[in-house]
């Protein structure tokens, strides 16, 4: 009874969200999508900066959201079809390579993000050129590397 009373005090303050967020925090699915693909944005960004492969993964694993790793894939590879140079290319490849072999992101997250960028290549390749030529050379290097299965890569679009 005294924590519900507690907690009815704290809902009533104002701002009483912001107040929640400090006593007891709020990470994992408690964080909106919008907030979470901002963070993973800004994770990959200072990645391609550092190069830090492990900071990097520890970021993604303290954001507690295994079952949104996919966003993480897809941004990743979305940056790979917008940069115009090898090093975010070879970057990229890096870090989905590691954070497999680590198994902080599953086969499943994988290929919902990989999926995802399927269905959105038609979008993607309007606003830029070649990118279905840059995925077919990344998803084929996946591959190689051991990343992605035959039948996800098997599904990469063509144009």
């Amino acid at each position: 009874r005294a924590a519900l009373d507690r907690a009815t005090v704290l809902l009533s303050v104002t701002k009483g969200g912001k107040r929640i967020d400090n006593v007891w925090g709020s990470g994992g699915g408690q964080q909106s999508v919008k907030h979470l693909v901002k963070e993973i944005d800004m994770l990959l960004k200072e990645y391609l900066l550092s190069g830090d492969v492990l900071e990097a993964e520890r970021c993604l694993q303290e954001l507690e959201v295994p079952h949104f790793h996919h966003e993480l894939v897809y941004e990743a590879v979305v940056m790979v079809l917008e940069s115009t140079g090898e090093k975010t290319f070879k970057m990229m490849l890096d870090l989905l390579k590691s954070l497999w072999r680590s198994s902080v992101i599953t086969m499943d997250q994988m290929k919902r993000g990989y999926e995802r960028v399927y269905c959105e290549i038609p979008d993607i390749n309007l606003d830029v050129p070649h990118s279905y030529s840059v995925l077919e050379r990344f998803v084929e290097e996946c591959f190689q590397a051991g990343i992605i299965s035959k039948p996800l890569r098997d599904l990469c679009p063509s144009r």
